[in-house]
């Protein structure tokens, strides 16, 4: 299964190594990443392969979003298949 994950906030230091770790940690692959920063915002969008991963999907959204609080920035964690039919024109 894959997944859409996206970072958006106030650029600091080590937000992608933050996110990396947790991915790594559970098997979490990462296909795609891109990241840019404009005016000191941090936006960062990832296509993760979670087929492998060693918690429930339930449980990495939770966990990101918590990751993202502790550190300052807003983490979302959505399935392809939603995040392609919500972004459809």
């Amino acid at each position: 299964m894959k997944g859409i994950i996206t970072v958006v906030g106030k650029d600091r230091v080590g937000i992608i190594a933050k996110v990396c770790t947790l991915l790594s940690e559970r098997n979490i692959n990462i296909l795609d990443i891109s990241q840019t920063i404009v005016q000191g915002f941090f936006n960062m969008m990832m296509i993760v392969d979670l087929s492998n991963s060693t918690e429930t999907f339930e449980k990495n959204e939770e966990d990101l979003e918590r990751l993202g609080e502790k550190i300052g920035v807003v983490i979302k964690l959505q399935r392809e298949e939603i995040f392609n039919t919500m972004h459809r024109i």
